[in-house]
């Protein structure tokens, strides 16, 4: 079988397609023949060496994925061969067949397209765990979320709205914001790409208290992070929640902590990864509850793009550019 690698740390560039050994079941484990990979920021820093786990090389990146049980290790009951499923892994899913710890593996509805399904638990998750375990996002609380037309943004957009509140859409250009709305976005906010001195940062913050109102977002979702979170901390409501997610705007940002102090709001870290393994009962419910969602048509992934397995290495770079919007996902043939 063939397989995406990572030999040596560098972009996507560095990227082989190649053939390697064909896998075997053991026990506890499923053969999965994989159908489609969702691409994550995660991939794009994990080949790097930028990411918070670094697997011994060569790896293949992709975290989540959709595919067909193809066998069975001993004891695994939880699924049978010709299962159409979707799994979450920490690396390793852009290849033509994958083992997966049968806990990991969730079976999708038939009507769930395998490109929809390997597109959904990554990004879900993440916004689920950040706007329920960890905002507690209540109905009629108003939301801005940072970087809004990709993965995880669009995520967030979809939640909030079915649980309730006013969400406003922060992105980097008119056509991002559009889409946002068009998932259901109540408002949208065009910030640019940067960088900003201070006036810009200044005149950022003062956008983004138009776009909340005069009494300020309950919720912030920062997904990007850098020279954005400090005007958007600004514009938080007392008492309110800030959501750090991700960095993919680049830098770690420095939060002056007399802003928290100011506004008595509450600064939250959201790692999903983590958390799924310390509460793998409340994670398998988080699922379900998405799945319930999915089939009331409240949330739906918007996969902007396909590409094939072959030019696996071509869409984790088109979603390092930031040109992407929803999800990226790379099809296996």
């Amino acid at each position: 079988m063939k397989a995406l690698l990572s030999k040596v740390v560098g972009g996507p560039e560095t990227l082989v397609f190649e053939e390697v050994p064909a896998l075997s079941a053991g026990p506890g484990q499923a053969l999965v023949a994989v159908k489609a990979v969702g691409i994550n920021f995660p991939d794009v820093l994990i080949i790097e060496d930028k990411y918070q786990f670094k697997p011994p090389r060569p790896f293949s990146p992709g975290g989540e994925l959709s595919g067909v049980v193809k066998a069975i290790g001993e004891g695994v009951t939880n699924v049978k061969v010709g299962d159409r499923i979707l799994a979450q892994m920490g690396n390793g899913a852009l290849a033509e067949e994958v083992l997966v710890p049968a806990g990991r593996l969730t079976k999708i509805p038939d009507a769930m397209p395998f490109d929809e399904a390997a597109a959904f638990l990554m990004t879900y998750g993440t916004s689920f765990h950040a706007l329920v375990d960890r905002a507690h996002l209540k109905a009629g609380e108003t939301m801005l979320v940072l970087g809004a037309a990709g993965g995880v943004g669009l995520a967030a957009v979809e939640l909030g709205k079915a649980m309730g509140a006013r969400v406003v859409a922060g992105c980097s250009s008119q056509e991002k914001v559009d889409l946002a709305i068009a998932r259901g976005a109540d408002a949208g906010v065009v910030y640019g790409r940067g960088p900003f001195d201070r006036d810009g940062q200044k005149a950022l913050g003062a956008l983004f208290k138009e776009a909340g109102g005069a009494d300020g977002y309950d919720v912030i979702y920062d997904a990007i992070g850098d020279a954005y979170a400090e005007p958007a901390l600004r514009s938080i409501a007392w008492e309110g929640r800030y959501l750090v997610v991700g960095f993919a705007a680049g830098e770690i940002p420095k939060i002056p902590l007399n802003l928290a102090l100011l506004k008595g709001c509450d600064i939250v870290g959201v790692f999903w990864g983590s958390w799924t393994a310390k509460n793998p009962d409340k994670f398998q419910q988080s699922i379900k509850d998405l799945l319930a969602l999915y089939a009331e048509g409240k949330v739906k992934p918007y996969v902007s793009e396909h590409f094939p397995l072959s030019k696996g290495a071509d869409a984790i770079a088109h979603l390092g550019s930031r040109k992407a919007m929803g999800k990226v996902v790379v099809t296996v043939d």
